[in-house]
């Protein structure tokens, strides 16, 4: 019994060795961090707290944004102060999720997210947290939860920094700046490894997938973001551990695949998941349209169109991606419904439920978001309806722009006439003297489609035999 007790405690001491990671103190002359870019109201947050008698840092990605000399989206404050003791110290603050309990502190639009220090899954069967007894009621309240597979379902268990540290991700992504010290807390060669560019796990790769699937995409999303190589043993189970992505709830699937494809770096982030074999499945219906050259050259062209945008400081809707990544999907399947004889918008109509039903099964793209899909794809036969009621219907359309956008990206695929997007541009240019004689000259050119030829009724002859019919009317 006791060399069984021996031998448990040396295990437990040699796992808290691979794991927990040496606190290193590195100072401004290491770190160069430029604290004039913090935003006030990161500030705000980290004083407050610690004025309060509380840690605090920033922490993650702002962190590694800082030191890599980019301009971080925002800004997370890690703190030892628990979610009920963060609320009360600011004027807007909301308690936030059930999953991950944390809090938002806002200043106008913007926010700050204020996450407690938590608990490494081994540390979570001791009910303090050195020795501070303010937390045990959290431990007691059954807040950790894990599935068959070892997927974290709910985690709310407080802990020290230094296990805080050895729970996140990467080690770049364990990275935490005091700005009223001007130092960075660094557990893991976070600072070694960002000097080297290089995406390492903290712990043991497979557990830590096994633990979040989600980690599986962030491996390719960061590794596009910031051109790192990643780490061998990091890459090296990803492959077999690619199931485990269907375990992921859909809201939390699109979630991400939002920030895979709409940072700015959509393109490389593609090329990521397709060398860690993580494409297939991850958007079913996409795998067949990017095996397809005409299919893939619209994706292609979307997600650098996307990327452009970003990089130019523009916005890029999520509706109109999404539009573009489903499209030859929804493109193919209305060419079938026509060919069958349904008419164009009829046609396009139910095109477009079959494949948002077939993706619903793993991606659940929001409502609002499908809605505005919908529209653009079906302002696409409109816009080829060139008469003056479908011209400025569809001109006074909420979604035209993004519709005209589309137009233009197919027309650059061979998908769409060019004549017609470079018509619509000319349109939209035009006076309305111009626009009239551009709407009579497509009329001329092409007449519009939806008039239908139509046959005159055989009338009885007077000898009781039958008049020929007469020649077609086009008039409607």
């Amino acid at each position: 019994m006791i060399r069984k007790l021996i031998t448990r405690l040396l295990n437990g001491k040699s796992r808290s060795v691979k794991t927990l990671g040496k606190r290193v103190e590195i100072g401004r002359a290491q770190h160069q961090i430029d604290a004039s870019r913090l935003p006030n109201s990161a500030l705000t947050v980290v004083r407050t707290l610690q004025q309060a008698g509380f840690e605090a840092y920033i922490v993650g990605g702002a962190v590694r944004d800082l030191l890599l000399g980019l301009k971080p989206k925002d800004f997370d404050v890690a703190t030892n102060a628990t979610p009920e003791q963060v609320k009360p110290l600011f004027r807007r603050a909301f308690l936030i999720g059930r999953r991950f309990r944390i809090v938002h502190v806002m200043f106008g639009r913007e926010i700050i997210e204020v996450s407690t220090f938590r608990a490494t899954l081994e540390a979570q069967t001791s009910p303090t947290v050195d020795g501070d007894e303010r937390n045990t009621h959290e431990l007691a309240g059954k807040h950790h939860a894990v599935d068959a597979s070892g997927r974290v379902l709910r985690d709310n268990v407080w802990g020290p920094q230094d296990q805080d540290a050895a729970r996140r991700d990467f080690t770049v992504n364990a990275l935490y700046y005091d700005p009223t010290r001007d130092i960075v807390v660094d557990y893991h060669h976070g600072l070694r490894d960002l000097k080297a560019r290089t995406l390492r796990m903290i712990g043991d790769p497979a557990t830590r997938y096994r633990e979040d699937p989600v980690r599986l995409l962030r491996v390719a999303r960061f590794a596009a973001k910031l051109a790192f190589a990643i780490d061998p043993s990091t890459r090296a189970p990803i492959a077999e551990h690619a199931e485990l992505l269907r375990n992921v709830p859909s809201a939390r699937l699109f979630d991400e695949t939002i920030k895979l494809l709409q940072t700015g770096h959509a393109l490389a982030s593609l090329e990521q998941l397709r060398r860690l074999g993580l494409h297939a499945g991850l958007l079913p219906l996409i795998d067949l349209a990017l095996s397809q050259p005409q299919g893939e050259a619209f994706v292609m062209a979307a997600l650098r169109d996307t990327d452009a945008r970003i990089a130019e400081g523009k916005t890029a809707s999520p509706s109109f991606l999404f539009a573009c990544l489903l499209w030859p999907q929804v493109n193919s399947e209305w060419v079938a419904l026509q060919a069958e004889g349904l008419p164009a918008i009829a046609a396009l109509d139910q095109a477009a439920d079959a494949v948002l039903s077939a993706q619903a099964e793993r991606l659940a793209i929001q409502r609002r978001i499908s809605v505005d899909m919908r529209e653009i794809w079906s302002l696409q036969p409109r816009l080829a309806r060139r008469t003056p009621r479908y011209v400025h219907s569809a001109l006074e359309h909420p979604r035209f722009r993004a519709a005209f956008d589309f137009l233009l990206l197919r027309a650059q695929t061979g998908d769409a006439d060019p004549e017609l997007a470079s018509w619509w541009e000319s349109f939209q240019e035009a006076d309305d003297a111009a626009r009239a004689e551009l709407i009579e000259r497509a009329g001329r050119a092409s007449p519009d489609p939806a008039k239908r030829k139509r046959r005159r009724r055989k009338k009885p002859a007077a000898d009781g035999g039958e008049v020929k019919p007469a020649e077609p009317d086009a008039t409607p």
